[in-house]
Parts: C-alpha cells; sequence; structure tokens
C-alpha cells in the first residue's frame, strides 16, 4: 500500500498540468491506464491556441493560459481567420459581438484578400490574429517532467480497477497495484464518468464525441502565411504545417463510447468535400488520417471543484477540445481549490460541479 495526498486518474495534459501546478505542496500520485501518457485527446490535438474556440465562457481560462504557454516557448504565431458567405454576416457579427469588452482583438476583413484560389461566394471573414500554433507534445512533456522533478509519482499501464473511500481516503485499486490517497482527482477526459460511478460519484453526463482530422497534401501547397481557416457555421477548419502539408477536420461531433476511436471514411470524404467547396487547390494525397474524443458536461463547459456528495472526489473533466489551450488556467484553478489557496485569475464559480444538482457544492 503506498500512500499519497493526492491520486490523479488520467496524465494527459489536464493531469500532467495539474500535477506540475500542485508541485512540492504534496505528495501527487498520477495514474494512467495507457502505456504512455497522453495517448487519447492529448496526443490527437488539432494543436492550435484560439481565444474565441469554446465560446465566451472558455475563453478567460484561454486567454488566462497564454503568458504561460508563451513563456515556455510552446506557441508559435499562426493567426485565424473565420469565413462565411453573404448568408453568414449576421454570424460574424454575433462574433465580434460577444468577444467585445474582452480583450481578444478581432476584425472584419475580406477573406479572399488573405485566401489563394477561394472560391466564389466566400465573402465575410473575422481575422483573429492571436490564433497561434501550439507545441502539444512539448507542453504535455514539460508538464511531466516538471511534476516529476516535484515528486510526483506516475504510473503507466494503471487502470483504475475499483475506489473505495474508507476514513478519510480512498483506497484504489489498479492494475498496477493498490494505492491509497486523500483524495482522488478525476481527470480522466472521455472516461470520467465511468471513473466517477467506479467511486461511487453521480455521474454528470459527461459525453465523449468524435473528432476526425486527416493530414493532406495539396497542389498548389498551402502558403507558408497562411492562417488558420475556419467556417463560421462550425462546419470545417484548416491550417497549414510543416513540409507544404495541411491539416483539415469536417468539425465533426460524433457521439461515441469511451473507446480507442479511429476515423471513419465518411467523416474523412465529407471533410475533402468540405475543403473542396471553400478553395481550388487539387487533394494530391490524404497521407494521414486520425480521430480523437472530445469530452463535454451537458452544458458544454469543464467541471472543476469537489462533489458536494462523496469527501475527497474532485471533478476535473469536461474540457472538450479546449483542454490543451486552457491547461495552465485550469491547472492553476484547481490547485488552489485542492489546496485551499484563494482563487486566481480566472473565477472557479461558472466551473463548479454543483451547477448540476442542487445536493453538490
Amino acid at each position: 500500500m503506498s500512500d499519497f495526498d493526492i491520486a490523479i486518474v488520467g496524465a494527459g495534459i489536464a493531469g500532467a498540468t495539474l500535477a506540475a501546478g500542485i508541485g512540492d505542496r504534496a505528495r501527487v500520485l498520477l495514474l494512467e491506464a495507457e502505456d504512455q501518457p497522453g495517448y487519447h485527446a492529448t496526443g490527437r490535438s488539432a494543436a492550435f491556441w484560439s481565444e474565441t474556440y469554446g465560446g465566451p465562457a472558455i475563453q478567460p481560462l484561454t486567454t488566462a493560459s497564454g503568458p504561460a504557454l508563451s513563456a515556455g516557448g510552446f506557441l508559435e504565431p499562426l493567426g485565424s481567420l473565420h469565413i462565411g458567405g453573404a448568408d453568414d454576416a449576421a454570424l460574424a457579427e454575433a462574433m465580434l459581438a460577444e468577444f467585445e469588452g474582452t480583450g481578444v482583438a478581432l476584425a472584419q476583413v475580406d477573406p479572399a484578400e488573405w485566401i489563394p484560389g477561394l472560391r466564389a461566394g466566400w465573402t465575410i471573414g473575422v481575422h483573429e490574429p492571436s490564433c497561434a500554433y501550439i507545441d502539444v507534445g512539448a507542453c504535455h512533456g514539460d508538464a511531466l517532467a516538471r511534476a516529476r522533478r516535484a515528486g510526483a509519482v506516475l504510473r503507466t499501464r494503471a487502470a483504475l480497477r475499483s475506489a473505495e473511500r474508507g476514513g478519510a481516503g480512498w483506497r484504489l485499486t489498479t492494475a498496477a497495484g493498490v494505492f491509497s490517497a486523500d483524495i482522488l482527482v478525476d481527470a480522466a477526459g472521455a472516461w470520467a464518468d465511468p471513473v466517477a460511478a467506479m467511486a461511487g460519484v453521480t455521474p454528470l453526463g459527461i459525453r465523449a464525441f468524435r473528432r476526425t482530422m486527416v493530414q493532406l497534401r495539396t497542389e498548389p501547397a498551402p502558403p507558408a502565411d497562411l492562417p488558420h481557416i475556419a467556417g463560421l457555421r462550425g462546419d470545417f477548419y484548416f491550417k497549414p504545417e510543416a513540409g507544404g502539408r495541411l491539416w483539415l477536420s469536417p468539425h465533426d461531433e460524433i457521439e461515441s463510447e469511451a473507446i480507442d476511436v479511429a476515423p471513419e471514411e465518411m467523416d474523412v470524404a465529407v471533410a475533402i468535400d468540405r475543403f473542396e467547396h471553400v478553395v481550388d487547390w487539387r487533394v494530391a494525397a490524404v497521407e494521414r488520417r486520425w480521430a480523437g474524443l472530445r469530452s463535454f458536461a451537458p452544458d458544454r463547459l469543464p467541471v472543476y471543484g469537489f462533489d458536494g456528495a462523496v469527501p475527497g472526489f474532485f471533478w476535473f473533466a469536461g474540457q472538450g477540445g479546449f483542454g490543451i489551450q486552457t491547461a495552465p488556467a485550469a491547472a492553476d484553478l484547481a490547485a488552489r481549490l485542492i489546496l485551499g489557496d484563494a482563487p486566481g485569475a480566472v473565477d472557479p464559480a461558472r466551473y463548479a460541479p454543483a451547477r448540476f444538482r442542487a445536493n453538490l457544492c
């Protein structure tokens, strides 16, 4: 029996940054079911940081994370251009209005001046200059390294099999052995509700959705200065990558079980069809295709906080597709709640699990 103050289930970007944020102020155990941390959502990210992604309720977390990500050298300039047709003018106006006063710089532009080969009809554009590439692997690796230096213990191939509350702590049976901890943190992503149920905690209705990505080689190759391009209707996005390649998604959300997902050929075909309706570039080859899971609470906001019905159980889940870009701020918020520190830059109230049921606090 190994004793820890805090056991975190899931060593993806959420669990890793939280362990790093707690530092040496507690004895931390990171439990990872896979051979390597970050195998699922973290390792399959679209790898961009956008202050508008996820909407105004996510933006404070994203914006607050920017300085830390930049200081770590994990961001590179990219920019984003949200485009639509004449019928989408109201969507552009709504986007400008909902981020007014947040500090996020947005401006209406002519997309034809930004995208070579743009097909006719794409006349509406909103430019978001702060959007950046994010080096997900380096960011995740840095968090794991900082957590290790602070004394955190990582156990891989350690799928949780049972979690029993006894006295003031938890007895955790895993594929790697039995451990005990005072606090159990659920940072299991798409598996958050099953982990909660295993611990005797009522699930919150966090559901998993599949997102498809493909890497294309096009003729012509995308210009090196092409920004991230996204449909105002939320039906596609693409961005240039190293070597003249292009990453493309149909921005799909297909409900899925919490499993190791693979891309469906139909979703790949839909992505390419939507892309070909935007530009006149020829798709020379589909070089890679992959899929990952995004997990959302019913209101599509993350859940950070102690469960009011079961002592010592902390939710750190429901982070959708924005868990990486918000990781530093989310980890700071959660670490403060767990350690009893004063709130930081982001108000935790809107993300508390109490919003889902009256008996939680």
